[in-house]
């Protein structure tokens, strides 16, 4: 206390944060020494705040998540060698973390065949402070579905004050669509990340509703409505679209028709990479540039340009399709290596699908998870990561019939199950597992359905 007294007057005198540094890191090693496990819920609550801070030259950190990260691999890292806590043989040998395992290692391949070596070596790095937290933290840490439930409060009641800030922003300008980046700007890096944020956590936020009664319940009511206004006035198209997809998964799902849904969809795929790549057939497609625009006042408009393929972001995204496809040919195995697709795309752009923001002064990647590993990581790269995604959803339907109807373990399964759907449909059309605010939850339904599974086996076997 008299470290944060001192530090807050010190900061306070020489309008600086520096002085509360020391104060802080007492804080936090008070906290590390009490019980590490705080640092997990802390992580949650602040999340929602994380910002991006450039630390010189293409080096930028996410402040406090990616710091807290690497505090908990530390914890978790030291707890597992200590044996101070365990992980069930049956869950480290899980389908779900074999083939999850087998794509870091693939990562580690294509990056000693890397055409920038540090940007590999930092993707690893990053990759791992991931999977660390979010993985074997989660195996570790929720060991009840009451603890899924505290993530969820912790992590929503951190959002929804963003939303309540962004609405108030957006308020002040009419709720005009151009104005929505600036809105958001303050939390998110881009409106899609805010949306995204928002869609991931409606299953969570439905089914604390759901079970509620009494005055929680209409608490749970009143943030489902509003993150469900907050994702309407971020005027995303695929953050919107991803809840209907995600009722249509539910159906399959009840249905024991995922099997035969993962096929057709692989069918498609191919038969829709044969033909544009058959005669190039590709080329008809190429946009007008003079008509390529955006509409920055007018949804409606926006919605109207993108069926006609007039849209500038759908545009550049096709543009950008093209030469990661382009770039997998050139390298069909291994890729360029993990990180490295900006700049390296340029080289292999077709002028045709150039448009007037191919500048890419903000150096995103090909706005196509899918495309960015196959381009990053070879084919391999992709295939793993497509394996991992039909692998869960399998597993979702397996575990929805061991379930019964209304039970809490069918609750988590549907919560996590559909929130991984809803992040995996923002895949077609963004690269977000990087993102902190969403890749946390990526790998956490992947560790939840793992543990379910558990959960599941332990109470077939007591029946």
């Amino acid at each position: 206390m008299l470290l944060l007294l001192l530090g807050g007057s010190a900061a306070a005198l020489l309008a600086s944060p520096l002085p509360l540094l020391p104060a802080l890191a007492g804080l936090g090693l008070v906290v590390l020494l009490v019980d590490w496990r705080l640092v997990y819920w802390l992580f949650f609550l602040t999340l929602p705040f994380s910002r991006e801070i450039s630390l010189g030259g293409s080096l930028s950190l996410d402040v406090p998540s990616e710091p807290l990260m690497l505090v908990l691999s530390g914890c978790i890292g030291a707890s597992l060698l200590m044996r101070r806590h365990r992980l069930p043989a049956r869950e480290l040998t899980h389908p779900l973390l074999i083939i999850l395992s087998l794509t870091l290692l693939w990562a580690l391949v294509s990056a000693f065949f890397s055409v920038d070596s540090t940007k590999s070596i930092k993707y690893l790095l990053a990759k791992s402070w991931y999977l660390t937290p979010f993985v074997l933290g989660t195996l570790l840490l929720l060991r009840r579905p009451a603890d899924l439930w505290r993530v969820t409060l912790l992590y929503t009641a951190g959002t929804v004050v963003t939303v309540v800030v962004i609405l108030v922003k957006q308020a002040t300008k009419g709720f005009a669509f151009d104005a929505t980046q600036w809105a958001v700007h303050d939390f998110y890096r881009n409106h899609v990340i805010y949306a995204s944020v928002l869609a991931l956590l409606l299953p969570f936020i439905f089914y604390r509703w759901r079970s509620r009664q009494g005055a929680a319940r209409w608490g749970w009511s009143a943030v489902l409505g509003l993150v469900l206004v907050g994702l309407l006035l971020s005027y995303t198209r695929a953050s919107v679209l991803s809840l209907p997809v995600a009722g249509l998964f539910y159906l399959v799902v009840r249905l024991r028709q995922t099997r035969l849904v993962l096929a057709g969809a692989l069918v498609a795929a191919l038969a829709g990479a044969g033909y544009f790549m058959s005669q190039n057939n590709y080329m008809l497609y190429a946009p007008d540039f003079e008509k390529t625009v955006f509409n920055g006042e007018n949804f409606g408009k926006h919605l109207e340009a993108t069926y006609k393929l007039e849209d500038v972001s759908g545009m550049e995204r096709v543009y950008r399709w093209v030469a990661a496809a382009r770039m997998a040919a050139d390298k069909p195995l291994v890729g360029s290596g993990p990180n490295t697709f900006y700049p390296e795309y340029k080289r292999y752009t077709v002028s045709s699908f150039r448009t007037y923001v191919s500048d890419n002064p903000e150096k995103s990647t090909t706005h196509n998870y899918f495309l960015l590993l196959m381009a990053e990581q070879g084919f391999p790269g992709m295939l793993l990561f497509i394996l991992l995604v039909g692998a869960t959803l399998i597993t979702i339907e397996t575990l929805y019939h061991r379930t019964a109807p209304g039970s809490e373990y069918r609750a988590v399964l549907l919560t996590c199950g559909l929130s991984f759907v809803i992040i995996v449909f923002h895949l077609l059309l963004n690269e977000l597992v990087e993102v902190d605010k969403i890749g946390s939850f990526f790998f956490i339904n992947l560790a939840m359905l793992v543990r379910l599974g558990t959960w599941v086996q332990a109470e077939r076997l007591e029946a």
